[in-house]
Order: structure tokens, then C-alpha cells, then sequence
């Protein structure tokens, strides 16, 4: 006989309108339905485990079906299934935790693992009134009860009544609404069922084909895995992205649970593009992959799993909440990717230094960006000469000390950004033994101003930023070869083939005879300020700033020494030919003037 009555709704589990706010996104009702089923096969596989159930396990496969012309999709599970009495205490109850009373009426058993339980009965169940207009739920209890058939049209009116089913277990049968026909695709199901429940741990069938992996990598032990099985799980996760360089095992189970596997890929540099691929499971249900509260910023470049069930969600599981034990996950990650880069670099520097091309970016922006991981990363970020090797900070700072040390006793590290467009003013560093350091990533602009804040007596100027002689700034001073009258003739004859002299200076210098003739400079400042606005560090506010530069000529060159021998006319032509080149080293030559440049230099190159 049919049993008509009304749900019960508790005034403190009220939650706004169940059928259309509960969730933040309607497919969320597939992976809590399938959650339930999971849930409730990994009960009875407990009590079977500890001699509460004696019966036949069997086949605990979850199986997921639609018909599109009936407008149905069933879930199907053979869990702990439910009496008459409990669909009225977990199904007409909202939000009464059948998880929680479960773990506390087992609690005493030996064995229980409390994070094999995984969802609330009654709470995830109600997500199925976002697509359906009527859910049946046929079960029959793992107990000597008979089955029951709980129909229900979304409304607080119920029916209950006796159900023809002879196997342990329960069906969820979803009546689609009108709204949720997107649904009865196999496609779109599949992609559901891909997206959240490809790892959880119990079998699941869609049409005939199991859908995931129950046992995937981040459950076993580091002990029993290969770089093959790390490498193949990779795989799994992004089919198409090359080998990662490396990877890090999560395994911790205090003072909280965390497990999970992050992988290093080669960081490009379009940063962007490479977040979101990290993946937060709780019990292997899949969450989100915005993990931007557990996971600090900078980690957030790494790909893989990370899977905790002590990270607190809200009701729908959807956003995650800021409180101690998040804090604590983010600050032992941060410390086990520290660890890891310090441990590769101590145990095989030369790998290491193989793969820094690859996770300088991430090392660099870590620094930048979280001040427990600047502290550790010291030991394990590299500097690279212009020859090849490579140096910690403090090998670098022990290595110039004698020769790049200014008349203050301040240690300057020469680098370049573009070693080709630069090469004249390096190879000219290089004869003095200087060591010049390649620093031409995307946030280099603001790790060089990081670098000086964080050392003492260390400054950091680009090779071609000023001449030599001034960058080291030994207060040597050379004798010049032209008297106090040629100086001034030398520098009329530049001020006039540069032009506006008010955003342009032009000085003459007593320079080394190696030094070049002529060499443009930007103030390391002013071109620090301009690279860090090109790489958005927030410098807009500023305006777009000026295109000056400053133009040395070395006094002591032989050409200098020919354009004063010279006549008016070829003066201003060796003048213009010497602007030119420092132009052109410096990439500032274009359009007209460097048509004028080679059809001079072709003039030049016939007259010889």
C-alpha cells in the first residue's frame, strides 16, 4: 500500500531554493549522483570487509544509462542500498548526514577510514532537480528488508511505496525536464562523467564502457611506482603535452591528508596560458581546477592532482573556504616544491642546469611572488654567464669580486637581454674578463630590482647601458688624446649629425682605444623603467616614456682622430657613419637612415 506524506525540511538545513541556486553549475548533478552511488558501494564493501555483511559482494560496478525517447537517465549502483525507514531519515530529512552517522556508528570497528566516506545523503541527491522534474529512487537495503520505490516530482509532496527489486542496491531514475534535454546526448554524459568521476574509486559503465580509473597513481605508494608509471599517468592527464621534466609526490596524512602528484612542465613564456592545469579532487571527486586558495600563485604553472579530504567546500562542493588547514596545505606544498628543486639541484647540478632553461620562469616568478619560497629559493636559482656556466648568488658574487667592484666596494653584475643585439658591448666586457650575465626572460625586469633590494653592495646594470669604464666606475681616470679646443670641435660635429640635443646628449669621453667609436646608452633607470612597462609591471600610469639616449664618443679612437684630419664635408660623413653603427648595435636604426647606412658603407668599402 502507497504511503503519501511530506518532506521534512529542518529550519537550520533550510538552503535557498534546492532546485535552481543549490549548485553553481547544473551538469554538478551527474557527479553527485554518481558520488552517492560510490559512497554507498564503499560502505558496504566495509561492513563486508569487518563481518557486518555476510552476503555476496558480486559485481559492484556503478552503471550510468539514458533513454533519450523516454527522457531518462538512471544511475544504477549495488551499495548498502536503504530501508523503507532510512529513505524517510536520509531522503525526506534534507541535508541529514547519512555520512556522518555511518562513520559514527562504525567509528569503533577496526578499519574504518573515515575518508572513504564520501558524500551526505539527502544533500548531493537534490541536485538531480536541476535537470529533472521527477526523480524515482527503486533500493533495497544489504538488510533483510524488503525493497521500496520513493517517487518524488520536486515539490515537498512524496510518495513511498513497495518495489519489485530482488538485488541489493539502488537506482536514481531522473525524468529529465524540458530545461535538462542537453542531457539525453551520450557525448555530453561521457564529457560529465570524464571531467568529475574519472578517478573515482569504484568502477563505473556508461554504455557499456568503464569510464575510469579506480585506482589512479596519486592513491599508491611512491615506494611501488616507476618514472614510467609517472610518465604514462602524465599522459592520461594531457595527451597531447610533451614529457614534463620532472614531478613531485604528495603523501602526507599529518596533520592533515594530502595526496597527489604536481608536475613540472617547461614553462613557456606566455605564463597565462599554462594555468588551470592542476586538478583538485576531495576522495578522488573531481572539484575544480581553480586552485588558487590551496595552491600558491606561482605553483599554479604546474600540472597535475592534489586530493584532500580536509579541504573544507561549501554545500555544493564548488568553492573552496580560506581557513587554517588550506593555509597549511598551501605553506607545506610551497615547502615540498622548494625542497624537491633543492634536492635535484644538490644531487645532479648537471641535470639541473640542463633543465633551468625550462623552470627558470617558475623559479623567478616563485621568488617574486611568495616570500617562503624566496627564502629557500636562493640555493637553487642559477645565473648564467654568456659563456655557459652557471653560478648560485653567492658564486656569482664570490667570482667578480676582484674585477667587478666599483670605487665604493659595491659588486656590479653586468647583464644582457638579447646576446645577439648586444654582442659588440659583451665581447668588449668579455676582454676584460668581465662576466655578463643572460637575463632575458619575461619578468627578469622586475627579478633584477628584486635581486639589488634583496643584496647588499650589489648593483645591476646592462652591459650596453653605459661604457664600460662608467659601469664598473673605478674613478680611473684616462688620459685624452684631444686637447680642450678638439673636444669641442669633436662634439659640435656629433650635436650636429644627431640633432635635438634637448632630448639627446652627446658627450665626448676619454675612453679605452678598444672601446667602441661611438656608443648609444639609455640610463639603466630610465630603460629598467620601459622594459618593465612593456612587460605590464604597472608602470602605465607613467605614461608612455621618452625615447632618449645618450651618445658618447670615445675621444681616444683613431676615427675620431680621422675625423678631425678631415675635411667639413667628409667629417660629418665619418661622423654620421660612426652615429650609424652605435644606431644599429643598439637596434635603433630604421627606415631611411639605415638605406643611407649601407649604401654609405657600399661608397666606403669601393673607395679602399
Amino acid at each position: 500500500m502507497a504511503e503519501k506524506g511530506k518532506i521534512s525540511i529542518h529550519s537550520e538545513n533550510i538552503f535557498p531554493i534546492i532546485k535552481k541556486f543549490l549548485y553553481s553549475d547544473n551538469e554538478i548533478f551527474l557527479r553527485e549522483l554518481v558520488s552517492n552511488a560510490v559512497d554507498a558501494t564503499q560502505k558496504v564493501k566495509h561492513l563486508s570487509s569487518i563481518g557486518q555483511y555476510d552476503g555476496e559482494l558480486g559485481d559492484v560496478t556503478i552503471k550510468v544509462a539514458f533513454d533519450k525517447e523516454a527522457k531518462t537517465i538512471t544511475i544504477s549502483d549495488k551499495g548498502i542500498g536503504m530501508t523503507e525507514e532510512e529513505v524517510k531519515k536520509y531522503i525526506n530529512q534534507i541535508a541529514f548526514s547519512g555520512a556522518t552517522e555511518f562513520v559514527e556508528k562504525f567509528a569503533k570497528q577496526e578499519g574504518i577510514d573515515r575518508s572513504q566516506i564520501i558524500g551526505n545523503f539527502g544533500l548531493g541527491f537534490y541536485s538531480a532537480y536541476m535537470v529533472a522534474n521527477r526523480v524515482d529512487i527503486v533500493t533495497k537495503s544489504y538488510q533483510d528488508a524488503p525493497a521500496v520505490k520513493w517517487t518524488c516530482d520536486g515539490s515537498t509532496e512524496f510518495e513511498i511505496s513497495d518495489a519489485d527489486k530482488k538485488e541489493r542496491g539502488t537506482d536514481i531514475v531522473l525524468h529529465i525536464s524540458e530545461e535538462g534535454e542537453e542531457f539525453l546526448e551520450q557525448m555530453r554524459l561521457k564529457g560529465i562523467l570524464e571531467k568529475y568521476c574519472r578517478f573515482l574509486p569504484v568502477a563505473i559503465d556508461f554504455e557499456g564502457e568503464t569510464v575510469n580509473n579506480p585506482t589512479p597513481l596519486w592513491t599508491k605508494s611512491p615506494s611501488d611506482l616507476k618514472d614510467e608509471d609517472y610518465l604514462a599517468f602524465y599522459k592520461e592527464l594531457h595527451p597531447f603535452a610533451p614529457d614534463p621534466l620532472f614531478w613531485i609526490h604528495l603523501n602526507v596524512d599529518y596533520p592533515f591528508n594530502l595526496t597527489g602528484v604536481l608536475y613540472f612542465p617547461k614553462i613557456t613564456n606566455q605564463i597565462d596560458f599554462q594555468r588551470n592545469k592542476i586538478h583538485l579532487y576531495s576522495r578522488q571527486v573531481f572539484i575544480t581546477d581553480e586552485v588558487k586558495d590551496v595552491v600558491p600563485e606561482f605553483l599554479t604553472l604546474l600540472h597535475g592532482v592534489i586530493d584532500s579530504s580536509d579541504i573544507p567546500l561549501n554545500v555544493s562542493r564548488s568553492f573552496l573556504q580560506a581557513d587554517a588547514n588550506v593555509r597549511k596545505i598551501n605553506a607545506h606544498i610551497t615547502k615540498k616544491v622548494a625542497d624537491k628543486l633543492n634536492e635535484l639541484f644538490r644531487e645532479d647540478r648537471k641535470a639541473y642546469e640542463e633543465k633551468w632553461e625550462d623552470i627558470q620562469t617558475f623559479v623567478k616568478y616563485g621568488t617574486l611572488s611568495d616570500e617562503k619560497f624566496a627564502k629557500k629559493s636562493d640555493k637553487f636559482t642559477l645565473y648564467k654567464n654568456v659563456d655557459g656556466s652557471t653560478y648560485t648568488i653567492e658564486e656569482l658574487k664570490e667570482a667578480v669580486k676582484d674585477s667587478q667592484t666599483d670605487k665604493d666596494g659595491n659588486l656590479v653584475l653586468l647583464y644582457t637581454t638579447d646576446k645577439g643585439a648586444q654582442d659588440a658591448y659583451i665581447q668588449n666586457a668579455q676582454k676584460r674578463s668581465y662576466k655578463v650575465i643572460e637575463l632575458d626572460g619575461p619578468i627578469d625586469s622586475h627579478f633584477i630590482g628584486h635581486l639589488e633590494q634583496k643584496e647588499e653592495k650589489l648593483t645591476v646594470k646592462r652591459v650596453d647601458s653605459d661604457t664600460l669604464d662608467k659601469l664598473i666606475d673605478k674613478d680611473e681616470t684616462k688620459a685624452s688624446v684631444l686637447s680642450e679646443a678638439e673636444e669641442k670641435q669633436v662634439k659640435e660635429i656629433f650635436e650636429g649629425i644627431v640633432g635635438d640635443t634637448q632630448k639627446h646628449s652627446v658627450s665626448v669621453e676619454a675612453l679605452s682605444t678598444d672601446e667602441l667609436p661611438v656608443s648609444i646608452t639609455l640610463p639603466e633607470f630610465m630603460r629598467r623603467m620601459k622594459e618593465m612597462q612593456m612587460a605590464g609591471g604597472g608602470m602605465a600610469m607613467m605614461g608612455d616614456l621618452p625615447e632618449t639616449y645618450n651618445v658618447v664618443v670615445n675621444g681616444n679612437h683613431e676615427l675620431v682622430q680621422k675625423i678631425l684630419k678631415a675635411d667639413e664635408s667628409a667629417q660629418k660623413e665619418l661622423a654620421k657613419q660612426g652615429f650609424d653603427l652605435a644606431l644599429l648595435s643598439q637596434g635603433l636604426l630604421k627606415g631611411a637612415d639605415l638605406t643611407g647606412f649601407i649604401e654609405r658603407s657600399v661608397k666606403m668599402a669601393t673607395e679602399v
